[in-house]
Order: structure tokens, then sequence, then C-alpha cells
């Protein structure tokens, strides 16, 4: 098939991620981006308004952040990280220190989100073992979505995406993901067996692929409490809050928590190449630390602290100015405009704005494989915009370059497909 079409040798091989082939039709071809949009193989726009799976911060291609990588590239393209070094790690970890909540001083890189929180997860366990006092539990959220790795996807809520492999995931102390209930749930585990619990882990203030929950700042802190004074450590996923998707810089910022580790991805390059980061407090580094090889944290990825994505990164975080806050705060209004126009309408349920998410449930859905989301997908696209709903909950999350005037197009290609459920 050498000369065939690409969309064509796309559905002779490839195999697309949470995709079945057997029903989904072929994909959306795109073949260059800018700005807020993409553009398929005719040159129509297609307005990205889910920032392409949460990642591209800036907008795509951002001339800014594509100048750098292009500079690193001439310079230096990959070096293996363990036993050697380079200025875009080491500036990049000073940086994203500097900027971080405070305490959070040493950044282990690697290659994904769902690496990120491995590494979080590794780290809290062998941090226990290192200091002779093992403990072998990790309490997470109701709702949780830690990533497709075996150890996120333990951590993460049990359901759809983990049911082929529950008998091979650790069990988790589960709690309740909701406003007073969580200090409550986690007081008595913390009372019934909390010396064996080396840490717990959540998504502050907004639980993404579980259906854009969004959670109480007052409930984050207590949780925090909770874990100090019982010596527990707390796992920050910040995946997706992170780099000011909340509105604040971090979620855990915002709410005036410091967490002992903190998990990075997505924005952290302005989407245009993979990084992971997990940042951790010095006293968990010194933990793995002594002349005992055994002590090492045995972890690593041939791509670790890859120049590209840290050169991308660095350009990136200097973005993140008073500018940048002002167009979040911009999609904010827009958003809470955006909903006031669909208020009232019979189908939406739960309408909420965090920051530069918003999302409504759809009243009557069927969870995650309720059709109803594909045929919103098929709706805007005709219409020039990206959605990917999960299932019945429907979300906007869009580049910060996005304008007021486009997410309110946006809100409008919603309201039409809302009339088309009563036809």
């Amino acid at each position: 098939m050498s000369g065939a079409s690409w969309p064509a040798l796309d559905r002779a091989h490839v195999w697309h991620p949470y995709t079945q082939h057997a029903t989904a039709g072929d994909p959306i071809a795109i073949a260059r981006a800018s700005g807020a949009y993409l553009y398929d193989p005719t040159g129509r726009p297609i307005l990205d308004a889910i920032s392409s799976w949460w990642v591209t911060l800036h907008g795509h291609a951002h001339p800014v952040i594509a100048e750098a990588i292009a500079e690193q590239a001439r310079t230096l393209d990959q070096v293996i990280f363990a036993g050697c070094t380079h200025e875009p790690a080491a500036r990049l970890a000073s940086e994203l220190a500097g900027r971080l909540p405070a305490g959070l001083e040493r950044i282990f890189f690697s290659d994904d989100g769902s690496t990120a929180v491995e590494v979080a997860l590794k780290i809290a366990l062998q941090y226990w073992r290192n200091r002779g006092t093992p403990r072998r539990r990790v309490a997470a959220l109701e709702h949780a979505y830690h990533g497709d790795t075996f150890g996120a996807m333990s951590a993460s809520g049990r359901g759809l995406f983990t049911a082929a492999f529950d008998q091979q995931l650790f069990a988790v102390d589960r709690l309740p993901a909701a406003d007073g209930e969580v200090e409550t749930a986690l007081e008595r585990l913390l009372a019934d067996g909390g010396s064996d619990l080396a840490a717990v882990i959540v998504e502050p203030r907004l639980q993404g692929a579980g259906g854009m929950r969004v959670w109480s700042a007052e409930s984050l802190r207590a949780v925090r409490r909770l874990t100090r004074e019982h010596g527990v450590l707390l796992i920050a996923d910040e995946v997706l809050t992170g780099f000011g998707r909340t509105g604040p810089l971090f979620a855990t910022g915002g709410a005036e928590v410091v967490p002992d580790l903190i998990c990075l991805s997505k924005g952290l390059t302005g989407g245009l190449l993979p990084l992971g980061v997990t940042a951790a407090t010095n006293e968990l580094f010194e933990a793995f630390a002594g002349a005992d090889r055994r002590l090492t944290l045995f972890h690593g990825h041939s791509f670790t602290a890859n120049p590209l994505a840290c050169a991308a990164g660095r350009a990136s975080l200097a973005l993140l100015d008073e500018a940048c806050a002002g167009r979040r705060a911009a999609i904010e209004r827009a958003h809470r405009a955006g909903l006031a126009r669909l208020d009232g309408h019979p189908r939406v349920r739960r309408p909420r704005v965090l920051g530069t998410m918003a999302a409504f449930d759809l009243d009557g859905g069927r969870g995650y494989l309720d059709p109803v989301g594909p045929r919103l997908t098929r709706f805007a696209l005709d219409a020039g915009v990206l959605l990917r709903p999960l299932g019945d909950v429907v979300y906007l999350l869009p580049p910060y370059c996005v304008t007021p005037e486009e997410l309110d197009s946006v809100y409008g290609v919603v309201a039409r497909f809302l009339d088309t459920l009563d036809d």
C-alpha cells in the first residue's frame, strides 16, 4: 500500500486509543494545527475545544515553543539520563521548583501522566521500606482516574476502564469523592489502620476522566491536615489540573496545600512533546540516599528528561505570565456566560465551572457508554468544533489562546445539539 493515501494507511495499520474499531468509523484526519484550530486535509478549520485531550496549553504549534524545540534539536537531541545530565533538564527542574508549592524541590522526569503517577506510588511505598517501617496500603478517591498503567489503574476507580484487569490490580482503600464525606471516611480509615497507610492520592479540586467532578478546596485542606497529623504521604495528581487549568497555576497552590508528591504532565510542554514529572520533597529524596545501593529508586525511562521536551517545558513555563492569567480569567467568564445560556434546559444537569473547565451532565444519561457522546462529537464536528464528551458528561477545556467569541460559538453549537435531543 505504499501509494495509498495516509488515511488509508491509518485504516490498514493503526490501532487507536479508546476506540472500538468495529463501530467507530474513520478517525478525524488532521493535516495541521495553529492556535486554537485544527485543520483537515481540505483546509477546513476545526476549533479544538478540548485542547486535544487537555494537553494544548497556549495553542497549537506555538511559535515560541516550536522555536525552542528546533534550537535544542540543533544542539542536543537525546542523552541517557542515568549518569548524565544536561542544561535544559537542570534549568527546567529549577524553574519548576520555583513555581510549585514551597518544599517540592526534587524533580523526577518521566514520559507522561501515567508514568508520573507510577513514580509517585513507587516513591511513596519505597520511602517507608527504606526507613525500615514498611507500609503497604494506598488510599484513593472514588471515580478517580490516574492513568492506564497498572499502578495508576490500581489507584483509579474500578469500572469500565479497569474491568479487564481487576484480578491483576493491587487493592486500594477507597474514599468517597464528596465534600464532607471524604474527611469523615479518611478519619475512620486512619483510626482503624493508619499505621499501615503509606499514602493518599487525589486529583486536587477536579476529577477529570471520572466525569469532570469538582470538589472543594476545604475538603482538600482537610485531607492534607489529616494526612500530616498521621504521618501519611499525600500525592497530588495534577496531570490535568496543573499549569493554570483550574485558575491558579496549581490546584494545590490555589487551595494553600503542599503535598509530599505532585504529578505533572499534559500541559507541561504546552502540549508539543510528551514529558512527565514527579516532584518530591527533600525529605523523601533523602530517604533514598545512602551507602547501601538497595536504597536506590530503581526506575527510569529511555527518554527520561529528553532535552527537546525539557526545552519545550521551559518555553511553555515562561509563557505562564500575567497576560496568560488574564486570558484564563477571560475563559472562565466566558464559560459562566455560556452555561448561563444553557441554564434551564431540561437536559442540562449540574452545570459547573472551575477555571478553564466547564461541564454539565445530560439528564437521563447512561454513563460513559451512552451513545449521546459520539452523537455530540459528530454534530459538533459538522459545525467545525472538536468535542469528546465523557459519555453523558459534556465538557469544554480549550487552549488559553481561545477568544470569548470563539467560546460563545461553541456554546451555540452545544445549545443546538441539546435541542435535537427532544426530536
